[in-house]
C-alpha cells in the first residue's frame, strides 16, 4: 500500500528536533510520496535541503503563500519566477487568498494569486490553492482564468458540497486532511457524494492534526488516520483509498 501526502511542510521549524524520525515513521507506514508546498523565499533553502536528503520521496512546489503577501510581494514573486526558470518543480503552490488572519493586503493577494496562476500555465504546472474565508474571491479569479491549462488541488478543502462541486468544475482535486476527522469538520457529512476520483490525501503537517491527535503537532504519518476516515465514509478498504488517491495525485503532479 502506497500513500501520497500531497501537502506537508516537512521543512518547518516544528520538525527541527526530529525531522529524520518523523519522515522514517511515515515511510515505514507506506507513505512514500511527499509533496512540499512553498511559503516564501526564506524557506527555499530548507526545502532544497529536504529534497537533497530524500530525492526519491520529496517533490517540491514553488510559490508565495497568501499570508506572506506583504508590501514586498513583487520581490517575492520575482524569486518564485526565477526558481521556476532554474529547475523542476511539481506545482505552483501554495497560493491563493487568506482573509482569516488579515485583510490588509487583499488587493495584493489577488494580484499575487492571478500572477502565479499565469506562471503555472506558462510552465504547464498545477496550482495548489490555499483558501481561508475567501471562497468567493478565489472562485471569481478561477472563473476568469478557467481554461484547459488551469488545474490543480484545492488544498485543505473545508467548504460546502456546492463549493466542492464548483472547485471540481475548475479542474481541481479536493485535498482532504485532518478536518475530515473532526466532529465539527462538516465535510464528512457530504464527502461520499463526491466521486473518489476527485480526492487526494494530505496532512498539512505540522498543522491540523487528525483525531485522536487534534491540537498536537501534525505529522505525515497521521495520513493513515485520514485514509481510515475516508475508508469509513466511502465504505471501502483503506487500501482502495490509498490506491485511488495516489493515482489521482499522479494525474495532478505528473509523476
Amino acid at each position: 500500500m502506497v500513500l501520497t501526502d500531497t501537502h506537508t511542510h516537512l521543512y518547518s521549524e516544528a520538525f527541527e528536533e526530529d525531522r529524520g524520525e518523523v519522515i522514517q515513521k511515515a515511510l515505514d507506514l507506506g507513505i512514500k510520496r511527499f509533496f512540499i508546498p512553498a511559503i516564501d523565499s526564506t524557506y527555499t533553502n530548507s526545502m532544497l535541503e529536504l529534497e537533497k536528503r530524500y530525492p526519491e520521496h520529496m517533490f517540491l512546489m514553488m510559490g508565495l503563500h497568501p499570508t506572506h503577501v506583504k508590501k514586498n510581494f513583487r520581490q517575492e514573486l520575482d524569486h518564485v519566477e526565477k526558481m521556476l526558470q532554474k529547475r523542476k518543480f511539481y506545482a505552483v503552490g501554495e497560493i491563493g487568498i487568506d482573509l482569516y488572519w488579515d485583510k490588509t493586503f487583499l488587493k495584493e493577494q489577488q494580484k499575487a494569486f492571478r500572477y502565479q496562476i499565469g506562471l503555472a500555465k506558462k510552465y504547464k504546472l498545477p496550482i495548489v490553492i490555499h483558501c481561508r474565508e475567501s471562497f468567493d474571491e478565489i472562485f471569481e479569479i478561477l472563473e476568469s482564468e478557467k481554461d484547459q491549462d488551469l488545474f490543480g488541488i484545492f488544498h485543505c478543502f473545508t467548504g460546502t458540497l456546492e463549493q466542492a462541486k464548483k472547485a471540481i468544475s475548475y479542474n481541481m482535486k479536493l485535498g482532504i486532511g485532518g478536518v475530515a476527522t473532526f466532529k465539527n469538520g462538516k465535510i464528512d457529512a457530504f464527502l461520499n457524494d463526491i466521486d473518489l476520483k476527485h480526492i487526494v490525501l494530505e496532512t498539512d503537517a505540522p498543522y491540523l492534526a487528525p483525531v485522536p491527535f487534534r491540537g498536537k503537532r501534525n505529522e505525515s504519518a497521521y495520513l493513515v488516520k485520514v485514509s481510515e476516515k475516508l475508508a469509513d465514509i466511502y465504505n471501502v478498504s483503506s487500501e482502495k483509498i490509498a490506491h485511488i488517491t495516489t493515482i489521482n495525485s499522479k494525474e495532478v503532479f505528473g509523476i
